[in-house]
Order: structure tokens, then C-alpha cells, then sequence
């Protein structure tokens, strides 16, 4: 009789506060005062990109300008990001996970998932998460919050439920009286938006997902409504991937023309969708890139690929729309061209990301998001490239791919 396998243990660490942790770990006077991190914080455009827990206790949050902040809290320290600092802090976190196991996956800079199932040290799944964490805040000066659950979803909602510095088990006999009854919008992979459509479905609690009707739900959000339905009801069988930070080496975006183009114009139609999609994927897997590169296809099938490396990484639409047209500019010889491609190359985790965050550059960046998702929302329905922003459509063939899954184990 074969025997069975043991019940997945995961763990998801996440660090509380990390950037500002990582700063009063340098500057101990600091410690137990509000402290944000900021963007150009000298600017009255300057951006909060993180407050410690005193400075979120008297209203300090992310987003807001750092003027507001200081109306709110006067005595608010302001710092400038230093991400080599929080880069090497990371490094320093992770190396010390992988002293327990090698299933360790990098899921941002502050963040990741264990798999410590077949550990073999003689102690409880909570035990172990108390030697982590206080290993973490004794040799890093770091505090950190972990989850423990059967799969990598239930750990990364239970790591939420007690923050600062809380260990909370999840198992799936708990899901009526931990999980259901939280909001909608506090379930993770649901955003805003989703939000929003699910509550016009009279969805208000996670419990109130887990109980709809699956396939009404995947004929109104498509595999992704699946995928939420399983989620809702404890259901993820993704492995904790050790090699999932390397898999993404480059990311591209191409398309063979209905018809050859001749003309700048008619390249700046394709390659802005090119960019809108591209950006897209690079947001999904949580990387920028620091290299654009563009390929030409001449009507007579001759290729020629042109690259250009940046010191800042980019990831929005418009930074890689307007490097593609440079380069396109630059290279293309005024023949008809059949095929155009886009690829974003020397990847970076985006919490890595040396652009500074202020306040015009977010209103800048996020000003776009509505028009970018819907465009997004209609290729999904009706196929890529059904829309422009501002420019004539083209054709092109559907590209919609997802996939389910089940878990069978149990905690």
C-alpha cells in the first residue's frame, strides 16, 4: 500500500514595515518614532512610499503627500529611499530562510513563501515559525509577521491577520470562522476593481465568494473567477518554486502584421499596443527592466534586433512605447515591414526600482491605469489589439490562456 503523502506545511513570511525597518535598524535613535520613507521629500510633491507603525497611528499611509503627512504628524522623520540598503537587508533575510530549507521562493524584496514540510527538527510548525521570526529580529533587527497554512494562499492571508510580529495558523477547518467573514477586498489577488464587480454580484465576504456558483462566476471573469472561487475555499496547490525569481529573463510582446506597414505612423499603432501589453506582463510578474529591445521583420523576412540599456529600470507603457520608437527610428531603413516585436530584458525584482516615487510621478503613472484596464479588460473579451489609446486598431489574433487547480492536501 503506498503510503500517503504528508500534509503541506507553509510558511509566508512577510516583514513588517521593511523599508523603515531596515532604516532605524542604521539609525537606532530613530527606533519607536514616526518614520516614513518618502520621494523627494524636500518637495512638497514628495510621496510617502512607507510609514513605520507609529507614523500609521497618527493617519501616515502610503500614497499620501508628504505635506499632508507632517499636517498630520508633525514630528514625522522623512527619509529618502536608499534600495541598496533594503536590497542587501533582503539578501541578508533570505539567506538566513534557506538555512532551513532550500524551498524558499523570493516573492518581493520583503516577502516570501517556505515550504517546511519535511523539516525534520522535531518541532511544532509553530515553534519553528517562533525561531524564524525571532532569529530574524535578533540577527537582523527586523520585525516580521508569518503565516502557516496547507497552501501558499491561506499563508499569505494568515501572515495579514496580526501585524506587527504575529504568527497565525491557518488550516482549512478554519476557513468559516478566519477567512469567510472577511471582507472581499481584503482577499489577496482581489483588487479595487475586482472588487467592485464582485460586489455588483452581491459578493460583500470572502465567505459569500466560496458559496457562488463557480461557472457563473467563470462566465462573468473568466479563469481568473475560478481561480478566486478556490482560493475562497482553501484550494492552491502552486509549489513553493525556489527557482521562480530566475525564471523571467526577458519578457516580449511581437506581432505578424495582417498586412506589411510602411510608414512611422502605422509602426507607432503597433507598437503602442506592443508597449500597453508588455507593460501588462511586466506588472503581472513584478519585474522592470533596464534593457528595450525591438525587432523588425522586412517583408522579405530579413530580421534585425536593436537594443538600448537605461540606468533607470522602466515597466510603464509609455517609457517602453517611446524607447521602442526611438529605436524603431533609429533603425528602420523605410522598407515594408511584416512582423514588430518589443522585448523588455535585464529584469528586476520592481521593489528594486532606483526611480524615486513622488507625487507627480504617481498622478503621472496612475492617471492611465482606468483607460490601460479597460483596454486591457476588452482584449481579454474580444482578443488583443481591439482598441488604441487614441490610435487606429488593427488586426490580431486572441490570446487569452489560464488554468485551473485543486488541492487535495490537508492540515
Amino acid at each position: 500500500m503506498a503510503e500517503s503523502k504528508p500534509a503541506r506545511i507553509i510558511f509566508h513570511i512577510d516583514m513588517n514595515s521593511f523599508y523603515a525597518s531596515v532604516e532605524m535598524r542604521h539609525h537606532p535613535e530613530w527606533r519607536g518614532k514616526p518614520l516614513a520613507i518618502a520621494g523627494r521629500p524636500e518637495e512638497r510633491r514628495g510621496i510617502i512610499v512607507t510609514a513605520s507603525y507609529e507614523a500609521r497611528k497618527k493617519g501616515v499611509k502610503a500614497t499620501m503627500p508628504v505635506w499632508q503627512a507632517k499636517r498630520l504628524c508633525p514630528e514625522l522623520i522623512v527619509q529618502t529611499p536608499n534600495f541598496d540598503l533594503y536590497k542587501k537587508a533582503s539578501q541578508q533575510l533570505f539567506q538566513l530562510l534557506r538555512t532551513y530549507t532550500p524551498y524558499v521562493e523570493k516573492v518581493s524584496i520583503d516577502e516570501g513563501y517556505m515550504d517546511v514540510t519535511t523539516i525534520k527538527a522535531g518541532m511544532h510548525p509553530v515553534r519553528l515559525a517562533q525561531t524564524i521570526q525571532t532569529r530574524v529580529k535578533t540577527e537582523l533587527e527586523l520585525p516580521s509577521s508569518i503565516g502557516i497554512a496547507p497552501n501558499k494562499f491561506l499563508a499569505k492571508m494568515a501572515s495579514d491577520m496580526k501585524k506587527p510580529m504575529g504568527i497565525t495558523i491557518l488550516r482549512k477547518r478554519d476557513l468559516a470562522t478566519k477567512l469567510w467573514p472577511l471582507a472581499i477586498q481584503e482577499m489577496h489577488g482581489v483588487g479595487k476593481k475586482t472588487a467592485e464587480k464582485l460586489k455588483a454580484l452581491k459578493i460583500y465576504t470572502i465567505g459569500d465568494l466560496a458559496h457562488f456558483d463557480k461557472k457563473r462566476l467563470e462566465s462573468m471573469l473568466g479563469v481568473y473567477g475560478g481561480k478566486l472561487h478556490e482560493r475562497a475555499n482553501g484550494i492552491d496547490d502552486r509549489p513553493v518554486d525556489p527557482e521562480a525569481e530566475a525564471v523571467h529573463k526577458s519578457i516580449s510582446q511581437s506581432t505578424t502584421l495582417p498586412e506589411d506597414i510602411a510608414s512611422v505612423n502605422e509602426a507607432k499603432d503597433v507598437f503602442l499596443t506592443l508597449s500597453q501589453r508588455l507593460s501588462k506582463k511586466l506588472k503581472d510578474h513584478n519585474v522592470c527592466a533596464y534593457q528595450i529591445a525591438i525587432t523588425i521583420r522586412y517583408h522579405d523576412w530579413q530580421t534585425v534586433n536593436r537594443s538600448k540599456t537605461m540606468k533607470s529600470a522602466v515597466y510603464l507603457s509609455q517609457d517602453i512605447f517611446e524607447m521602442a520608437m526611438f529605436l524603431f527610428n533609429e533603425n528602420w531603413d523605410g522598407r515594408p515591414v511584416r512582423l514588430l516585436g518589443i522585448s523588455a530584458n535585464a529584469l528586476e525584482d520592481a521593489a528594486f526600482r532606483t526611480k524615486q516615487l513622488d507625487l507627480f510621478t504617481y498622478a503621472e503613472d496612475a492617471k492611465d491605469e482606468p483607460l490601460l484596464e479597460t483596454i486591457q479588460q476588452l482584449e481579454e473579451k474580444f482578443g488583443t489589439s481591439v482598441v488604441q489609446k487614441g490610435m487606429r486598431g488593427f488586426a490580431s489574433q486572441k490570446e487569452h490562456k489560464g488554468r485551473s487547480s485543486n488541492d487535495k492536501s490537508t492540515f
